[in-house]
């Protein structure tokens, strides 16, 4: 049976962090959806790209999930980190040890939430010292996974970020045949 993660989506995410992971994991024949926060299913990218996810928090059961995911961005993760909806969900999952991930400015929604204390985590450069402050163990590698928890730095490690979850959720393999199928070499 095919895993199952859900991303979340909020006006000014970052359109490669997003899309990026949606492409690969898809490639992967791993079955996520895009959530928008809002009332509505349109969504505008941090760079005025306008969208439709596949379904809005409201309308959607997350018991399936396998994989919850968060892109960076500004002013998505404040969005993200400011959704109660969410934020629930999160320490939900978070408490049961399921699996969740973010990337650029969103490991600051997981820091904020205490997910991350003396834990090893990264995130995109200005956000080092809110997560350090937060009680993190920064790290400057692309992705970092500790535990349940996969974070990663940026737009320019949305690949690997990509791949990380997909060797979790499958398998190095998967990921690798992945990797080779997009021309993505290291």
């Amino acid at each position: 049976m095919s895993k199952k993660v859900y991303i979340f989506l909020a006006d000014g995410f970052e359109d490669i962090e997003g899309l990026t992971v949606v492409d690969l994991l898809r490639r992967a024949e791993i079955d996520i959806k895009t959530v928008s926060i809002k009332e509505t299913k349109q969504i505008q990218t941090s760079h005025g790209i306008t969208m439709l996810t596949d379904t809005t928090f409201a309308e959607t059961d997350f018991a399936d999930a396998d994989m919850l995911v968060l892109p960076g961005g500004m002013p998505g993760t404040k969005y993200l980190a400011g959704y109660k909806p969410l934020t629930d969900l999160l320490t939900d999952f978070n408490s049961k040890g399921k699996k969740i991930a973010a990337i650029c400015a969103a490991p600051s929604v997981f820091s904020g939430l205490g997910f991350l204390k003396n834990r090893k985590a990264t995130s995109y450069p200005s956000f080092m010292e809110i997560i350090a402050g937060d009680g993190a163990k920064t790290s400057e590698d692309n992705v970092v996974v500790d535990g349940n928890i996969t974070t990663s730095r940026g737009l320019g490690t949305a690949v690997d970020f990509a791949l990380s979850l997909i060797s979790q959720l499958e398998n190095d393999e998967k990921a690798k045949e992945i990797a080779e199928s997009v021309v993505y070499t290291r």
